[in-house]
C-alpha cells in the first residue's frame, strides 16, 4: 500500500488573505500537504535554494529542477510540487536601499522566484500569472466575448475627445469605466474608481492624455456574479439597485441561480481562450433575463459571496488544487 500524497500544494498570497485562508483550511481539511508564502518575505525567512544540470544535484530522474523553497515553518521540494495558487502575491519593497540597488534586487527577486517556479512545470497553476497579465485586459476580453458570441454592450476605447462625443450622441445612456484598476492616492487618501454616467458635456481636451473606456449603460434589473473553478461552475444574482454594486455592500442581497447550460459552457469556452482554470465573471441581467457581458476577473474575490451564500467555493477550489491535474471541461 502506498503513503499518503505528501507533494505540497504552493500558495502564494499576502499575509492578510482571508479568501486563501479558506482555501488552505479546505486544504488541511482534505490531508493536502500546503506551504504558503508571500515572495515579500524573501530574505526574511523565506529562502529559495534551487539546482538545475550537472552531477551530484538533488534533482530526480526526469526533473530539470532539484531544491527547495522554505519558509520559517515548511519546507517545500521543488520537484515534488502537485499545483501553484497565485493568488495576490506581493514583492518586496526593499525600502532601506538606494533606487538603483533597490530596482536592481527587486528585478533579481522577481526573476529568480518567478522563474523558478515558471521553470518547475507545475502540473496546475491557479492561475498562471503570464495567463492571468493577458486576459486582465478588457480589451481582450471584450474582442473574446464576441467572437464567443455573448451579448456584449457596444464600447468605445479612444482618447479622442470628438470620438468620445460622437459615441455618446449615438447611445445616449453611456457609462465611464476604468481600464484598470490602478492604486491612486490623492490628498494621503486611497480612492476608488466607479463605473460613472457621462456625457457631452463632462469631456475635454484631457481625454486626450489616455485611452478611455465608454461603454452604453444596460438596462439591467440585476447582476450576476458566475465564480468558475474547473469544471464547476457557482452563479449568483446580486440585486442592489446601483449601477456599480461595489460601492455599498450592505444594499446587496444574493440569490444562487442556474446558469443556462449555453451561457455556462461559453463561460468555460472563455476560460479555455485564456488559458484559464478560473475566473469571475460579471453579467448584468435586463428584464427578459437576457445576460450582458461586462467583464471578467482571472483572480477575482469571492469569498464574502461563499460566506453570504454557503456556496462551496473554497472546498471547490481545494479540490482542485489537490487533484494536481487541469480539469476536463
Amino acid at each position: 500500500m502506498s503513503g499518503p500524497d505528501e507533494r505540497p500544494v504552493l500558495v502564494v498570497t499576502e499575509a492578510a488573505d482571508v479568501t486563501a485562508d479558506m482555501v488552505i483550511a479546505e486544504l488541511n481539511r482534505i490531508g493536502c500537504p500546503v506551504t504558503r508564502f508571500d515572495p515579500a518575505d524573501f530574505g526574511n525567512g523565506l529562502t529559495l535554494t534551487a539546482r538545475f544540470g550537472g552531477n551530484g544535484n538533488d534533482t530526480a530522474p526526469g526533473a530539470a529542477v532539484g531544491g527547495h523553497l522554505r519558509t520559517p515553518s515548511r519546507t517545500a521540494e521543488l520537484q515534488a510540487v502537485r499545483a501553484v495558487y497565485w493568488r495576490r502575491p506581493r514583492w518586496p519593497g526593499f525600502a532601506h536601499l538606494d533606487e538603483d540597488d533597490r530596482r536592481f534586487a527587486a528585478a533579481q527577486v522577481r526573476h529568480g522566484l518567478a522563474g523558478t517556479l515558471y521553470a518547475l512545470n507545475a502540473p496546475l497553476w491557479v492561475n498562471h500569472p503570464l495567463r492571468t497579465e493577458a486576459a486582465d485586459h478588457k480589451a481582450a476580453q471584450l474582442a473574446a466575448a464576441v467572437r464567443l458570441g455573448l451579448r456584449v454592450p457596444p464600447t468605445l476605447i479612444t482618447n479622442d475627445p470628438g470620438e468620445a462625443a460622437e459615441f455618446i450622441g449615438e447611445h445616449g445612456d453611456v457609462i465611464h469605466k476604468t481600464l484598470r484598476w490602478t492604486p491612486y492616492v490623492r490628498d494621503g487618501v486611497s480612492m476608488t474608481s466607479w463605473a460613472e454616467p457621462v456625457a457631452v458635456e463632462d469631456l475635454d481636451d484631457t481625454v486626450r492624455a489616455a485611452p478611455h473606456l465608454f461603454q452604453v449603460r444596460v438596462d439591467k434589473v440585476a447582476d450576476l456574479r458566475v465564480l468558475v473553478v474547473g469544471a464547476r461552475v457557482f452563479a449568483v444574482r446580486i440585486d442592489s439597485g446601483l449601477l456599480d454594486w461595489r460601492r455599498d455592500y450592505s444594499a446587496l442581497s444574493y440569490r444562487v441561480v442556474d446558469l443556462p447550460d449555453g451561457l455556462a459552457d461559453t463561460l468555460q469556452s472563455c476560460l479555455r481562450h485564456f488559458g484559464l482554470v478560473s475566473g469571475s465573471f460579471d453579467l448584468a441581467l435586463d428584464a427578459n433575463g437576457d445576460a450582458h457581458w461586462l467583464e471578467l476577473n482571472p483572480n477575482g474575490q469571492w469569498g464574502w459571496l461563499a460566506t453570504e451564500t454557503g456556496l462551496p467555493m473554497a472546498a471547490a477550489f481545494a479540490a482542485l488544487l489537490a487533484s494536481g491535474s487541469t480539469p476536463r471541461r
